[in-house]
């Protein structure tokens, strides 16, 4: 059996996605599914139970959990663990660290002691700015100063686990901006091709931040933009690799400007560009990252080997076959 936390969610229902093709249903989906539609996710895919993360975590913290599960299922094969509060602006410290920290050591703990599998998301945003590069071995976690909460409530985890001498047994993925089906649900959060999209049927136009430094012009500013079908693919290379362990870079390992990105956008639609640029919001001026780029030598060393598709052909599948007749995974 296979456990996807946050498996309604954006990455987690991908991934469930993408195990159901290769002929897997034997999967425990978790996840607080609230009031919002991302229960929606889950209508196509194929698995066998589903558990609200409040209870889930209630059996783990009390070591119930493996002994629940194994009374009438087979062993636990994986931990997929994508559940986690996501948002860059959530500013509840408490409610983080309980939320990604807390919650992500337990599950930890129950994978080694059973011997499964444990791959969990980490996240680009423990990189802070930037300017202390993109290496995604472990021994430079220290180095990195996270410019937000959330940042920090996934970096504190990754520190946890080296402390404790757990990568040679784990998996720490650290993403970078994912775009594609599937996050309909994530309001602000979503990427920019998603809000864009909406903005352009709306507008005819898409807005993208001014820039605030001399050294980058307006839509200059680059960020590592990876598929979410990509993104998927480079996780679940870990579920087969189970020799391999550590934090590892899932992203296209190319810069690409904001520009670039809504080119494509627009080319994607079969129009023309049309751009504006806006203020952006004085909270985050001083947090704001002008540049990522994935180092993904890592996991190309450790053996995966399979092409990242381009930006152009990934949006254009994105908004062709997803955005416009509104379209999730495996519909």
């Amino acid at each position: 059996m296979i456990i996807v936390t946050g498996g309604a969610g954006f990455i987690g229902s991908a991934i469930i996605w993408r195990l159901n093709q290769l002929g897997k249903d034997d999967i425990l989906v978790v996840d607080n599914l609230g009031t919002d539609e991302k229960w929606k996710n889950l209508v196509p895919l194929k698995f066998h139970d589903y558990m609200e993360k409040d209870e889930f975590l209630s059996l783990a913290i009390n070591q119930r959990l493996a002994a629940k599960l194994r009374s009438d299922r087979e062993p636990i094969e994986a931990i997929i663990h994508m559940g986690a509060c996501s948002s860059t602006v959530e500013r509840d410290a408490t409610y983080l660290i309980q939320n990604n920290f807390e919650y992500t050591k337990q599950l930890a703990m129950v994978a080694v002691n059973e011997g499964s599998r444990f791959i969990y998301a980490s996240s680009a945003a423990t990189y802070g700015d930037g300017s202390k590069g993109f290496a995604d071995d472990e021994k430079h976690i220290d180095r990195f100063m996270p410019l937000n909460m959330y940042g920090y409530s996934k970096q504190i985890f990754d520190k946890w686990a080296l402390w404790h001498g757990l990568f040679d047994r784990i998996v720490g993925i650290k993403y970078f901006n994912v775009f594609g089906p599937n996050e309909y649900h994530k309001g602000d959060m979503r990427s920019v091709v998603a809000k864009a999209y909406e903005q352009i049927k709306t507008t005819g136009k898409m807005q993208l931040f001014k820039s605030y430094r001399e050294d980058y012009r307006d839509g200059e500013q680059v960020r590592d933009f990876i598929y979410v079908k990509d993104a998927v693919d480079m996780t679940l290379f870990f579920l087969e690799n189970k020799n391999v362990g550590g934090l590892f870079n899932v992203g296209s390992g190319v810069a690409n400007t904001w520009n670039k990105l809504a080119s494509a956008i627009f080319n994607g639609l079969g129009m023309p560009s049309k751009v504006e640029f806006v203020e952006m919001p004085e909270t985050i001026r001083d947090k704001y990252q002008y540049r990522t780029t994935a180092d993904i030598s890592r996991i190309r060393r450790a053996g995966y080997t399979s092409p990242i598709t381009g930006l152009d052909e990934a949006v254009s599948d994105y908004v062709r076959n997803y955005l416009v007749p509104g379209k999730r995974l495996a519909e």
